[in-house]
């Protein structure tokens, strides 16, 4: 087992990681940066197979590389992805150790800096980035007991239809996730309910230009708190297909039947809560408030974008809005699979710091913990809205990498 000292260690080679590598080596900073895995493992491993970037090329990208051979309109494919982060990595030779993984990081005693076990020996360094990112933790409900006659995953964990049993399969999560994997799943002949709990339905493209540029232009990207309850309200978005808008009303044309809140289970029946009319109507007033506000913005600064009335004709609620399945009986209905797209949670039992809240959220200013030199990247929020992105977490790390520099500064005058 070896043991080495470093300036600044990053923990976790995906985009973060290697986002705040790259500004680190701008500044001239030594640092390291390990990974459990691969560079982008999760992009991988955790991911379905059909899985493309919510985002087109364009947008989803670090400032000093395209994605090669892709059209800049175009969705990439997971594989596409970690492709991107691995040649980017060689691009500003990145200092990255693969297959290490974090298992403490503790503040020294008596001297600056933090020991650090991995499992190739301990590292001692000033500065700590946790930039592991929030899809740590896969979160399922304890609702369906893990003895129940059928098949649970979370998302993470699905692949393909061909990978659940024969029979029918719910669904439950309205994010990006869990519709794209719901109208897969339907597409290839499975009988398919989706829960549908409260979310934001943004348009895919609008005027000729996607939702990313009018989130951009209009400001949002850069707001700093989410809306007052919305902290954890999911994005129905799809790259999927060369990219489209969610329509829930579409995909129960498709024959999905949508059904709310998935709220308790008991003797091989499900319950849904009563508010699927009520998520879908707020969806909607979302979806067409960012159509007011662009239609604003084109008149506000005279830009010639073709109109585009239709994306205003909602239609009627389905029946199965209208008249809402509140019980299902999973055997009955032929139900044998559940995938839980529910989302995930961080884990920082390795970082064992003064640096969380009672609750074990992070505590920090853009990054910046509540624990002189440790620093978060990467997560939702951090900054704005945009730092979850592969773009926002660029920008997210610049400001870090700049406040390490800072620090180094005011410590060679020690």
């Amino acid at each position: 087992m070896s043991s080495q000292e470093v300036e600044v260690l990053v923990v976790g080679g995906g985009q973060a990681g290697l986002a705040m590598s790259e500004h680190l080596s701008d500044g001239g900073v030594p640092h390291l940066v390990v990974e459990r895995d691969r560079i982008a493992g999760r992009w991988r491993a955790e991911r379905w197979d059909s899985l493309v970037a919510n985002g087109p090329a364009w947008h989803d990208r670090f400032p000093g590389m395209e994605f090669p051979g892709l059209d800049p309109d175009a969705f990439a494919s997971k594989d596409q992805v970690a492709d991107y982060f691995e040649s980017y990595a060689e691009k500003i030779a990145a200092p990255v150790r693969t297959g290490v993984e974090v298992t403490s990081v503790r503040r020294h005693e008596g001297r600056p800096g933090f020991r650090v076990e991995t499992s190739d020996g301990t590292i001692d360094t000033r500065f700590v980035v946790a930039a592991t990112g929030p899809f740590q933790r896969p979160v399922i409900p304890p609702i369906v007991p893990g003895d129940a006659d059928l098949l649970q995953l979370h998302s993470s964990g699905y692949r393909n239809p061909e990978q659940l049993p024969e029979g029918a399969v719910l669904v439950v999560g309205a994010g990006s996730s869990g519709v794209q994997i719901a109208e897969e799943l339907r597409r290839s002949g499975r009988q398919v309910y989706l829960s549908v709990g409260p979310h934001d339905r943004p348009p895919r493209r609008y005027r000729d230009r996607d939702f990313c540029w009018w989130l951009g232009v209009l400001g949002k990207w850069d707001a700093e708190t989410p809306p007052s309850g919305a902290e954890h309200v999911t994005i129905a978005v799809s790259g999927a297909r060369g990219g489209h808008t969610v329509d829930f009303r579409a995909l129960a044309g498709l024959g999905i039947d949508l059904v709310g809140l998935t709220s308790s289970f008991d003797n091989g029946v499900l319950r849904f809560a009563p508010d699927l009319g009520a998520n879908i109507a707020r969806g909607d007033a979302n979806y067409v408030a960012l159509l007011d506000e662009a239609d604003a913005y084109v008149v506000r600064n005279g830009l010639d974008l073709p109109e585009e009335p239709t994306a205003r004709e909602l239609g009627p609620d389905p029946a199965c809005v209208t008249d809402p399945i509140l019980e299902l009986d999973l055997a009955a209905a032929g139900v044998r699979s559940i995938v839980w797209a529910t989302g995930f949670a961080t884990d920082y039992s390795w970082l064992r710091v003064d640096a969380f809240d009672e609750k074990g959220k992070p505590r920090h200013r853009r990054g910046v913990s509540s624990e002189p030199g440790v620093y978060f990247l990467g997560l939702p929020w951090l900054a704005r809205r945009g730092s979850s992105f592969i773009w926002g977490v660029w920008h997210d790390a610049k400001f870090v990498a700049d406040h390490i520099a800072t620090q180094r500064g005011y410590l060679s005058q020690a």
